[in-house]
């Protein structure tokens, strides 16, 4: 069986002719009813579409500060703001040896050696401060 009598349109014409040859009533609406779906399928798909650029965007520069602000203005606000993230960081600090403390004084309670918990728990912070320290950002050193 070759692939061109396998697939050969000359049969499917010849039957398509042969039953609409016939007087049927709904001969010519059954035909406009098999080839509108086509049709409109086709009609959507070889609709053309314009699509327009999208408008730039509007840029707005940040405001917050002045615009006639002098480096020595802002070099100023930068170091207040420096003495205020310092004081929070000791703020921060020293909540955290209360806390440290208050442990220490609940495990000497419990019957706890804190000095053996103390060792490990210093080496973790002080790596966790080394890695903090070399992830800052070149912006946040002032560089």
């Amino acid at each position: 069986m070759s692939f061109v009598t396998r697939f050969n349109p000359k049969g499917g014409i010849t039957d398509f002719w042969t039953e609409f040859k016939k007087p049927t009533p709904y001969r010519v609406p059954i035909l406009l009813a098999s080839i509108a779906p086509v049709a409109l399928l086709m009609w959507w798909a070889s609709e053309e579409q314009y699509m327009i650029a999208p408008e730039p965007p509007e840029v707005t520069y940040i405001t917050t500060f002045a615009a006639d602000q002098t480096d020595e203005e802002i070099m100023a606000k930068s170091a207040a703001r420096q003495k205020i993230m310092d004081a929070r960081r000791a703020e921060l600090e020293a909540i955290a040896e209360r806390k440290r403390e208050i442990y220490r004084e609940l495990g000497r309670a419990t019957g706890v050696d804190v000095s053996d918990t103390e060792d490990p728990a210093e080496e973790l912070e002080d790596a966790e401060t080394t890695s903090d320290e070399s992830a800052e950002t070149p912006a946040e050193s002032g560089q």
